[in-house]
């Protein structure tokens, strides 16, 4: 086949031998399955923002950070540097991902390095060397829905005690390798302390897997799996081994009102006689 332009300096620099075909084509990259020699891996070839489909969303972005503080001032007044380290950034995001996440034992496609806007990884096969299809593509049986949904949330909780949260995971991003579910596509994944967003996502993330496990394993969808997640994690006592229950007992209390607004008034009322204070004492 024709080589990508995308791919061109990777043939010539002998990083790949050869391009077999492409593999898919999205919003964000391009995927080709490629020859290094004997083993056969995949090229993701990002796309430039002006061809993408998928908006940089602030949420997405909120968090991350630019590698000097020049470029970090840059990408916050979105100048045309900034907005090249902000281009750049979002194309490193999956590249460090990958890597944090696979030194933590997340079942992540393994990265072989990052070329020219290009990412050379290890081709998920469904173990008779085909590409692996994606959790969407199958039907299975409810222990087998049981059994992905328990490894999958496991999967979540490893990421979050990395410090990332996929923050688009759902059965179009799992493929299903012989072995077991292994989860792609992270340029979007996000950094757990440092964005806001952060329980949404991993409630959004949680919520994926579960409605499409629950098509199966019906039981599954009364479970809580995100707020059980969340609040280990915020106590400090999430760990990648943590079993989880998918019970969580949510805070029912009514909210004091009255007495919130009687703490704002005595606030606003002790504010106030400091301040007399001070006009008093300069008018002396």
């Amino acid at each position: 086949m024709k080589i990508p332009r995308g791919l061109e300096p990777l043939i010539e620099d002998g990083i790949i031998d050869s391009v077999i075909r492409p593999l898919k084509s999205g919003k964000e990259a391009s995927v080709y399955v490629v020859a290094c020699g004997a083993t056969i891996r995949c090229a993701k070839v990002y796309k430039e923002a002006n061809q993408r489909g998928f908006h940089k969303l602030a949420e997405y972005q909120e968090g991350r950070r630019a590698r000097g503080s020049r470029d970090q001032r840059a990408m916050g007044k979105r100048s045309r540097h900034g907005r090249k380290q902000q281009e750049a950034a979002w194309k490193n995001a999956e590249v460090d991902a990958l890597y944090r996440l696979a030194a933590a034992g997340v079942r992540v496609p393994q990265p072989h390095g990052y070329f020219d806007g290009v990412l050379v990884m290890e081709l998920v096969d469904d173990g008779a060397g085909a590409p692996a299809p994606r959790l969407n593509d199958v039907t299975p049986e409810p222990e087998q829905a049981r059994d992905w949904h328990r490894f999958l949330m496991n999967q979540i909780v490893r990421m979050l005690c990395a410090g990332l949260i996929h923050g688009d995971l759902s059965e179009f991003n799992v493929l299903l390798a012989a072995d077991g579910p292994v989860i792609i596509d992270l340029p979007q994944a996000i950094d757990a302390a440092g964005n806001n967003n952060a329980f949404r996502m991993l409630a959004r993330d949680v919520e994926n897997i579960t409605a499409y496990c629950g098509r199966y394993a019906p039981e599954l969808r009364t479970t809580h799996y995100a707020h059980e997640i969340w609040k280990l994690f915020q106590s400090a006592a999430l760990r990648p081994d943590t079993e989880l229950t998918g019970q969580h007992v949510f805070d029912e209390t009514t909210a004091d009102v009255d007495g919130v607004l009687h703490q704002i008034e005595e606030a606003r009322r002790e504010a106030e006689a400091r301040q007399r204070g001070r006009d008093e004492a300069e008018a002396a």
